[in-house]
């Protein structure tokens, strides 16, 4: 799969843009579990072009998690053409536009999914976008506002006119949200409209999920919420597709092991105390399998120091049995 110049591995598996979760420290370890693709948390171009300190620490990444995309968003052209210039300034090896947010407050007013109600707006956009950088640009998007207004062929012809370099899309509606099934059927019939570079995205939750998607002709997979209880999906899908065999699972100690690296760089990368507290979020997938799990959650989240942490998941090796 060819991203404009970027070559990407063929059936490449792409980690979601999430915001609050996809951050550096998680890209890395994803990346290192089989993740082909990374793209930043979105980054809503308004505050990033008036410099907001939060906003702009999402340009933040680390040279190793390449190939990599700075995911932008906004309906206003003026605004996101100079949040083009400051993504692009971050060295990204692409820009991604996000037009398929659900979310009522970001679509209501125009911006993410909201562009699907305006076609005309949402070229502008995008064309915007690509007339101001030298970097590809791919877009992420949705099936359509709702089932009475599905318009994701109109939109993927479109984009292919206006320069984009690849598509994503996630087969639900606007008014889904994360509700009902995502159709996957729309991924054959988008192949068979635009040359671009097609990433699949929606109800991947299994290996077996990303090798049936892969069958409808897309070139990428891309993997959301899943990740975040269990990013060694990402392993198992890439030795599914590639071998046919599942993977063997990985052992207690590698979760363990996985999870204090993690701790460890969203310390490094948000500071210690901050680091442990947003951290809690991650341990049910963690330790998924531990005996007695819910009861060391309990105690984990009322631990506020990495040492601490270190102490307690080192002696959960230290103490498992040899059926571990």
């Amino acid at each position: 799969m060819h991203i404009g110049p970027l070559h990407i591995r063929s059936k490449a598996l792409a980690l979601a843009p999430m915001d609050a979760v996809s951050d550096s420290p998680f890209r890395q370890i994803c990346q290192s579990l089989g993740a082909d693709l990374l793209y930043t948390e979105f980054v809503q171009s308004t505050p990033l072009i008036h410099g907001a300190r939060k906003t702009v620490r999402k340009l933040t990444f680390h040279e190793s998690e390449r190939p990599l995309g700075i995911q932008i968003y906004g309906g206003d052209e003026t605004v996101m053409r100079e949040a083009t210039a400051i993504a692009e300034a971050a060295a990204p090896d692409f820009i991604d536009i996000n037009c398929g947010c659900w979310v009522k407050r970001i679509a209501e007013r125009g911006d993410g999914a909201g562009l699907l109600r305006d076609l005309g707006r949402f070229e502008r956009v995008v064309r915007t976008v690509v007339e101001n950088t030298t970097l590809p640009v791919t877009v992420k998007t949705r099936l359509g506002w709702d089932a009475e207004h599905i318009v994701i062929l109109d939109v993927a012809r479109m984009l292919e006119q206006t320069g984009a370099q690849a598509l994503t899309v996630h087969c639900r509606t606007r008014s889904q949200g994360y509700d009902g099934e995502a159709d996957w059927t729309w991924l054959e019939r988008i192949k068979g409209v635009t040359a671009l570079p097609l990433i699949g995205n929606g109800d991947v939750c299994t290996a077996e999920d990303a090798r049936r998607m892969f069958a409808t002709g897309c070139d990428g997979v891309m993997i959301g919420r899943v990740a975040i209880q269990n990013p060694w999906i990402f392993r198992e899908a890439r030795h599914l597709v590639d071998h046919g065999v599942s993977a063997p699972p990985p052992t207690l100690e590698e979760q363990i092991a996985v999870c204090l690296r993690h701790l460890r760089g969203l310390c490094a990368y948000s500071g210690e105390e901050r680091g442990v507290r947003k951290f809690r979020k991650w341990y049910t997938g963690y330790l998924a399998g531990l005996p007695d799990l819910e009861a060391v959650q309990r105690e984990l989240v009322t631990i506020d120091s990495l040492a601490a942490v270190e102490r307690r998941l080192t002696g959960l090796v230290d103490a498992m049995s040899p059926s571990f």
